[in-house]
């Protein structure tokens, strides 16, 4: 099969009938026609429409050498330099497809299955680690183009440092069981961004302190496996039309509590359980940060662009253009978009072959970026408020401007260089994505997309390489180090 189309996609999640609760209610009927997830799926489906475009066919996908079916870059493992913008120009195309907006789009969790898969020989040998698994979920998603989402995190009970739950049922989700047909798991997760809406579901342990050994796993399940549910949380679509709500409408991602209710995870699905090591040291070893922060940095550049323009159609559309302030607001936009294209392209600069032959990119500039974008998306959207002022608050909508009011609105909402329906609708889209409840929504995902921001900083820290600056100093002393 290979790569999909859109209506394929679309089909093949109507019929997955996975176990979604939205508002105390489970979702009977075609997912991609629920109000809260329409316009998401659509968009997915414009993706997958994308890379079949004879036009863009040999950018977003690449000839399969066993089946010779073409497969989405997304999964390529790349070898070269030359591999790693490859799937950068992929994933560039996707991003402005979204103008960045959708986080959990298929090429993140393509490029997660295919780092892990990449990684997978460091788990050989290993006790209760299956490798090979890993490689054959891998071939599978390659060749029905599977679309993934993931969760790792604990429910936040009790974030104290040394927490140690006690509770008599599972709260975190952990094996309760092992039997000839795989592991039993109750409890719960977060934060499965689009849960439900995806084919299959990639659960996996995240280091900690007390990490015990029945929460010690990795696995991957469709995502109709009996027993898993999807809690979402309430939809921050504003509305399905694009004039008023010209992003949540389109790009409005659904975040969920995943709850594991006694589900049986085949032995086949497994790639390791109740091994701490393994759970430990995986992801810090694997090529899962490299391919993930590339593939996150790559969107968030698009992001950027996005939102410069934006700031700038502001300033054109009520002509503030001629004052310092606005012209060193601005500035902060390039200063942190062209920052974050440098970091990008140092990293696949100075990547190199791995010991499993898998070109990876320099982790270090994209541990860098991810530490930066956190703290300047927020200052992005502040500037857009500040340049917009109480134009940002004064939005009528799509109905109003067609209403026997609509003079009134022509006349006093115009603005320098555009008429008033242009100028709402640029103002629309500014408030939509800085203050409405999906903008603020991506505000606190960008602040957390890649984990605690203070977490961030200490693995850049305790990862940085810093003795060679401290030895030039003791030789500059002439004292020992």
């Amino acid at each position: 099969m290979g790569a999909i189309n859109g209506k394929e996609l679309i089909d093949r999640l109507d019929q997955l009938n996975a176990e979604i609760w939205f508002d105390g209610e489970r979702i009977t009927g075609k997912i991609s026609e629920h109000p809260a997830f329409k316009g998401i799926l659509e968009t997915k489906a414009s993706l997958y429409d994308l890379q079949l475009e004879p036009r863009l066919l040999n950018e977003l996908t690449f000839i399969s050498p066993d089946t010779n079916e073409p497969i989405g870059i997304s999964y390529l493992q790349p070898k070269t330099k030359e591999d790693l913008v490859k799937r950068r120009t992929m994933m560039e195309h996707w991003a402005r497809q979204t103008k960045g907006m959708v986080g959990r789009s298929p090429d993140y969790l393509n490029s997660v299955i295919m780092g892990f898969a990449s990684s997978a020989p460091f788990l050989k040998g290993k006790e209760k680690c299956f490798p090979e698994n890993i490689h054959n979920i891998y071939e599978t998603a390659m060749s029905k183009d599977l679309t993934f989402t993931h969760t790792f995190v604990p429910p936040q009970v009790n974030r104290s440092l040394f927490n140690y739950s006690s509770s008599k049922e599972p709260i975190s989700a952990k094996v309760i069981e092992q039997n000839e047909q795989g592991l039993v798991i109750k409890g719960a997760r977060l934060l499965a961004t689009q849960g439900g809406l995806t084919d299959e579901v990639l659960v996996f342990s995240t280091p900690s302190l007390f990490l015990q050994e029945d929460e010690s796993f990795a696995f991957s399940i469709p995502s109709n496996t009996p027993g898993l549910k999807f809690i979402c949380r309430e939809s921050f679509v504003g509305g399905d039309s694009a004039f008023n709500h010209p992003l949540s409408s389109r790009f409005e991602e659904m975040d969920s509590l995943v709850v594991f209710d006694h589900v049986l995870v085949p032995w086949n699905r497994v790639f390791y359980y109740g091994n701490i090591e393994a759970s430990a040291n995986f992801l810090l070893k694997s090529s899962f940060h490299c391919f993930a922060l590339h593939q996150t940095v790559t969107r968030q550049i698009v992001k950027s662009e996005f939102m410069l323009g934006l700031a700038q159609l502001i300033v054109e559309t009520i002509n503030v253009g001629e004052y310092q302030h606005i012209h060193e607001k601005l500035s902060e936009f390039i200063i942190g978009l062209e920052t974050m294209k440098a970091l990008l392209e140092k990293s696949e600069q100075d990547s190199k072959l791995d010991e499993f032959g898998t070109m990876r990119p320099h982790l270090i500039p994209l541990q860098i970026a991810s530490n930066i974008f956190p703290k300047i998306y927020p200052r992005y959207c502040e500037i857009i408020q500040l340049i917009g002022a109480s134009g940002m608050v004064t939005l009528p909508t799509e109905k109003a401007i067609n209403s026997s009011i609509a003079s009134d609105i022509h006349q006093y909402l115009q603005g320098s260089t555009k008429t008033a329906e242009e100028r709402i609708k640029v103002f629309r889209l500014a408030w939509d994505l800085t203050m409405s409840s999906f903008g603020t929504r991506q505000i606190q995902y960008e602040r957390y997309f890649f984990g605690d921001p203070i977490r961030l900083s200490s693995a850049l820290y305790n990862t940085y390489p810093k003795e060679q600056y401290v030895k030039t100093v003791c030789e500059f002393l002439d004292i020992k180090h």
